[in-house]
């Protein structure tokens, strides 16, 4: 084969291959817009989707948040019977005590 029947065959196959290319190119072009379409249909429904996850997080924080406060004030209670509580077996002790006192004053005067 010459180097002339070269340039012609090599000149062929350029031809061929320009004539594909607008084809393959617009094909290319077609696939992507799909694809485009597609990758912004995902991201709407990826950001719907986290949209409700936060929706619920906020909902399950709100009602861990009254579950808190309400056992704030359960403990709040439960503290104030335990003053009581307290107090009232410290008065028993003292007047125990206070008549400890009076008998023994008692005892103190007898002969």
């Amino acid at each position: 084969m010459t180097t002339e029947e070269r340039l012609l065959k090599l000149e062929g196959m350029v031809e061929a291959v320009v004539r594909l290319l607008p084809e393959r190119i617009a094909g290319l072009e077609a696939r992507m817009a799909g694809l485009e379409t597609r990758l912004e249909s995902l991201r709407q429904e990826l950001k719907g989707e986290i949209q409700g996850l936060r929706e619920e997080v906020r909902q399950e924080v709100a009602s861990l948040r009254g579950e808190m406060n309400t056992l704030r004030g359960e403990m709040a209670a439960l503290r104030q019977e335990v003053k009581a509580e307290i107090n009232t077996a410290f008065n028993r002790t003292v007047l125990i005590f206070t008549a400890l006192a009076v008998v023994l004053g008692l005892l103190d005067l007898l002969p």
